[in-house]
């Protein structure tokens, strides 16, 4: 078993670095690692059903898919992620409690009870602290969780907020639980890195720092994937599954009734209904969304420098991109 304690805060890297040691290292693995603010989404989802995009843009607050499914969570420097990697036989089927047990042993020793409850949580006092999911590849098998320590609460719904009623398909959905921070439970106060160094020490016997670090060749390995992608809007937006948009709006301009059909992340129809007025016919504004990403920097360089009052009188351009989200 190779342990490590992966110091990058980057998502994007650190989901990459999870991919790589899956698919290319041929080690087992156990991995702490931190992601600054982010929202990290599964890999079945409808990206934007499961974020509140207003809040994730104005606060430059990143998002990004991972390997495994279930549903969407909010990641912050309070929030430990751990990383198993084994041999695994995807026909023994998902197995998540086997792998939380050095977790809760951990746990434990810091005089914290804690049970695995359901499908994949675990519970401090009936409340989820940590939540799991699997990817396999191969003969191998990755097993990853979060561990509330010290998480913004006040930020995690509110990346998460979103009116679902708005998108309707088939992706795997979210569903919110009660939550607890690690550190409302500890009998001896301690700060998120001493929490991260007992817990290695835990798991691995005492590995050194120095036997728990990537590689400089690693790292420029792991990076060049993220850039591949990681960092990409058709990995984190547009592998969505199909799904249909509508939202109703009151502008200034009247009612405007927004209907989307999105594939792939791209508008392939779009009909605005509603009681504005205009002088031209919104059939050629319908069609300059169609093949956009449904991406609000895209639509509005789509949309920029068109008479828009002429086809939804009254009603502005920021004012449309609310109604399109």
């Amino acid at each position: 078993m190779r342990y490590i304690h992966n110091q990058s805060t980057d998502p994007a890297f650190n989901l990459a670095a999870e991919e790589w040691l899956l698919t290319e290292s041929g080690d087992e693995v156990f991995m702490l690692w931190r992601n600054r603010p982010a929202v990290i989404v599964g890999r079945n989802q409808n990206t934007l059903a499961e974020i509140d995009e207003t809040f994730t843009r104005e606060r430059d607050i990143p998002v990004v898919r991972r390997l495994s499914g279930g549903g969407a969570v909010f990641h912050d420097l309070g929030n430990i992620n751990f990383t198993f990697i084994n041999n695994g036989n995807p026909s023994e089927g998902l197995d998540f409690e086997r792998f939380t047990i050095p977790i809760q042993q951990a746990l434990r020793s810091m005089g914290v009870e804690c049970v695995f409850s359901g499908r994949n949580d675990l519970l401090i006092d009936g409340k989820k602290f940590s939540g799991n999911a699997q990817h396999f590849h191969g003969g191998r098998v990755l097993h990853h969780g979060t561990l509330l320590f010290a998480s913004d609460m006040t930020d995690l719904s509110g990346a998460l907020r979103v009116a679902p009623e708005k998108y309707q398909d088939k992706a795997v959905k979210s569903v919110r639980s009660r939550v607890t921070n690690i550190s409302s439970h500890l009998k001896k106060p301690m700060e998120v890195t001493e929490f991260i160094e007992a817990l290695m020490n835990f798991v691995s016997g005492g590995a050194s720092p120095d036997e728990t670090a990537l590689t400089g060749d690693e790292t420029e390995t792991i990076d060049r994937l993220a850039d591949k992608r990681y960092r990409t809007w058709d990995w984190n937006f547009g592998s969505s599954p199909a799904y249909n948009f509508s939202k109703r709006t009151r502008t200034p301009g009247g009612l405007l009734d927004v209907n989307l059909y999105v594939k792939k992340g791209r508008v392939l129809k779009a009909r605005l209904f509603g009681d504005y007025f205009g002088v031209r016919d919104v059939g050629e504004l319908e069609e300059r969304l169609v093949g956009s990403r449904h991406e609000r920097r895209e639509i509005e360089a789509r949309l920029a420098g068109i008479p828009l009052d002429d086809y939804l009188h009254g009603v502005t351009l920021p004012a449309l991109l609310d109604c399109l989200f």
